[in-house]
Formats: C-alpha cells, sequence, structure tokens
C-alpha cells in the first residue's frame, strides 16, 4: 500500500477512536489486522457506479415514496416540513457509546414524571439510533436501557475491510433490523397524523450536503419497502465513512436507477435543529417552538489529556479536540438564534464529575455506569429545566471557556 494511503487510514481508525470510542490500541490492531500480508495492488475495489450529474441529484427520488426528505440545508423544504402539533423540540447529538448518557437521561426524565411528548425530535449518528424510541415515549425507555447498556463492539461491527471501508458493520446492519420493528414504525406512523416529525440526518457525499429525512412519512408509507428504507437510513446515519460502509440508496433520476452514497450525519454537525441560514439569521422565520431541549452526548470543556508520544495518539488527541470544538460552536450557533427568535434553549450534556473510561470498544460496564449518571441527573434535572434554569445563557456559556489562571 503506497505511504499516503496508508496514513488515510490511521487517520480513518483514529476517527472512528474519537467518535465511537475505539481506543488507539484497538484502532492500531484493526489497522494491522487489516493490512497484514497485503500487498501493493491486491485490494479489492467496488464495482464502478453509475454516474450522474449534480443537476439529476437536485430532483432525485426515491421510488415508490413522496415527500420524505430535504436537503438540510434549505430553508424552503425545511419550512415545509414543520410539524403541525405544538410542544418542545429535541435534538439528539452525535457520540458513539456516550449516547449511553443521553439515554439515561430521558428514561430519569421518564421517571420525573415531567417528560413532555415533543413535537419534533432530530437525531444524527447515534442520535439517530435512539430517536425513534425517544421520539415514542417512555414505554420505550427500557428498550433504549437495553441498547446502550448490553451491546457490544460484536453488536456494532467486525474487523476485516470491504472495498468501501476498514471494518465492516454488518452485525450494526443485523442490530438495527432486530430493534427497528413492522410494530415500531407502524406506533411512529400514528405520531406522524398526529402532526409530530421525527428527523433523522445523513450526509450525502455525492452531493456533500446534509439530508434530513422524514422518518415519520417513510413509516406511513408502510409495508416492507418503508421497513427496509427506515433500516437504511438509521444504518447511514451511524456509518462513518471511510470506516463502516456507506449505505447506497436506490434514486430516480430522468427515468433511470441510480444510488446515492449516504454517510454518517456528523461530517455536516453534532446535532440538527434548523438549517445554517436559519442559524445565523441571514434567512428569517417565525419562531417554531417556544422550548429546544439539546443533548449533547458528550462533555462540552476541554479536558485535559497527557498525551503519548506516538502517531496514533497525538492524531487521535487532535481529532477528539476538534470534534469537540464542533459541538461547542454548534451550540453556539444554536444559542443564538435560539436568543433571537424568542426559543428558550435549553441543554443538557455529560458532567464533568463523570471520569470513568471505557476499556474497549462499546464497553458494557462503562455504558452502564454512563447511563446512571444520565438517569440519575434526568430525574434530578429535569424538573429545573422545564423553569429554565438549565437554560445555557450566553455568561453561562461563556464559562465553559475558562481561561487558565
Amino acid at each position: 500500500m503506497r505511504r499516503g494511503a496508508t496514513s488515510i487510514t490511521l487517520v480513518g481508525l483514529l476517527f472512528l477512536s474519537a467518535t465511537w470510542s475505539v481506543t488507539p490500541a484497538l484502532a492500531g490492531a484493526a489497522f494491522d489486522k487489516q493490512h497484514a500480508g497485503a500487498a501493493p495492488g491486491q485490494e479489492h475495489k467496488a464495482p464502478p457506479r453509475p454516474a450522474f450529474t449534480a443537476d439529476e441529484q437536485s430532483h432525485a427520488k426515491v421510488p415508490g415514496f413522496h415527500d420524505i426528505r430535504f436537503f438540510a440545508d434549505s430553508t424552503e423544504a425545511f419550512t415545509r416540513a414543520l410539524p403541525t402539533a405544538d410542544g418542545p423540540w429535541l435534538a439528539l447529538s452525535g457520540g458513539g457509546d456516550d449516547g449511553a448518557f443521553g439515554a439515561g437521561y430521558l428514561a430519569g426524565w421518564s421517571q420525573s414524571g415531567d417528560r413532555p411528548d415533543f413535537a419534533v425530535v432530530t437525531g444524527v449518528s447515534t442520535g439517530a439510533l435512539m430517536a425513534p424510541f425517544v421520539f415514542l415515549g417512555s414505554r420505550y425507555d427500557d428498550a433504549l436501557r437495553k441498547s446502550y447498556t448490553e451491546t457490544t463492539a460484536a453488536d456494532v461491527f467486525e474487523f476485516g475491510s470491504t472495498p468501501e471501508s476498514m471494518l465492516d458493520d454488518w452485525p450494526l446492519k443485523k442490530t438495527i433490523e432486530k430493534r427497528v420493528t413492522p410494530e415500531l414504525l407502524q406506533a411512529i406512523a400514528a405520531e406522524q397524523l398526529k402532526g409530530r416529525r421525527l428527523f433523522v440526518v445523513t450526509s450525502n457525499l455525492d452531493a456533500g450536503r446534509p439530508v434530513v429525512w422524514n422518518m415519520g412519512a417513510i413509516a406511513a408509507q408502510g409495508g416492507d419497502k418503508a421497513l427496509a428504507l427506515f433500516r437504511e437510513v438509521l444504518l447511514a446515519s451511524s456509518s462513518i465513512p471511510g470506516i463502516f460502509q456507506p449505505v447506497h440508496i436506490a434514486v430516480m433520476v430522468d427515468g433511470r436507477q441510480v444510488d446515492e452514497m449516504h454517510s454518517d450525519g456528523t461530517v455536516t454537525a453534532p446535532f440538527y435543529v434548523a438549517p445554517e441560514s436559519v442559524l445565523s439569521g441571514d434567512a428569517e422565520m417565525l419562531r417554531p417552538a417556544r422550548e429546544l431541549y439539546v443533548v449533547a452526548n458528550s462533555k462540552l470543556r476541554p479536558d485535559f489529556h497527557l498525551v503519548d508520544p506516538s502517531k496514533l495518539s497525538i492524531v487521535g488527541r487532535f481529532i477528539s479536540i476538534a470534534l469537540k470544538e464542533g459541538m461547542r460552536m454548534q451550540i453556539a450557533r444554536t444559542q443564538h438564534a435560539a436568543d433571537r427568535m424568542g426559543m428558550a434553549l435549553h441543554l443538557i450534556s455529560i458532567p464533568d464529575t463523570f471520569t470513568s473510561a471505557s476499556q474497549k470498544s462499546f464497553d458494557p460496564k462503562y455504558m452502564s455506569q454512563l447511563y446512571a449518571v444520565g438517569e440519575q441527573r434526568g430525574r434530578a434535572l429535569a424538573a429545573k429545566c422545564l423553569t429554565s434554569a438549565c437554560r445555557p445563557t450566553q455568561q453561562a456559556f461563556r464559562s465553559q471557556f475558562d481561561t487558565v489562571e
């Protein structure tokens, strides 16, 4: 393998370590296993894809479906997709196995008796995987708990490259198939008819733009095709490009079928609330909701970490810092937009007091501890959030950027 390609592979594995809690040692083992005995020119390649243009992409349709998705940066399409039901909104961020915190928080909130029915639930990456269960309310809390306390690495990926990835995520595909059932889709379709919305974000790698999928509209279609597409979208939103296989979604353009390549939603943003034009104020729109809750499956403060003097550790640390900074910037943009539109923003994130470390990828012990912290925090803070006590005001948000004394 060429030296440049080797460097890309290492960076990709480190991105996985930063987003899905794969340790640098494990990332290195995956790299060694993938390339053991490999000779130049012996890598398998995926078959060529049917070509299509940017213009064709702009009007591509998933066959058999209507109005089920839109580009996340389109203000007009976003406005058309807004819910008819009133109520608070909830955005669930990416974060890999740290999603155990969000799952625990929502369960604790249910136990407090104050958890509302959200008019909109959005999910990205691990947030996408939990979003359908959160959308349906507290009766699915136990299913969510099992997903984040009993899952192991064997339920997510297998070592061994494919033509499109360095790891094979067929176990995650099977896990999604087990958990996303026809009965689940029927329940989501019923909520869609009530005017509520469940949105999941993927990254369209061909277009270079995020796509919002109206999962309730897909569910309302019913049948095997809807079930298959629903599962595909969840898999795509949590598939880190180059690490896991992208999901090829069949679409029709001008009477012929091609496939779009979709991958992890966090490529473009750690969570989704509205198009960038709305957050920045370039596009004016009426306040979509009075209350907005963001569950950040991450810590927000910079954390001290003594870095090992090795390539894997140094680059892995760099990526970890960059991802956390991206989360903080998105929160700041969302706060500005909320202030401008008169929305109360409630931010929930992993507390700095949680110091346990994962010993391996998708460590059930670590995830159970983090779930318990989220559950306790949900019980204790849910009532305060309803009175805006956990609202991240500009002064409070800036306090997260304390200077070194």
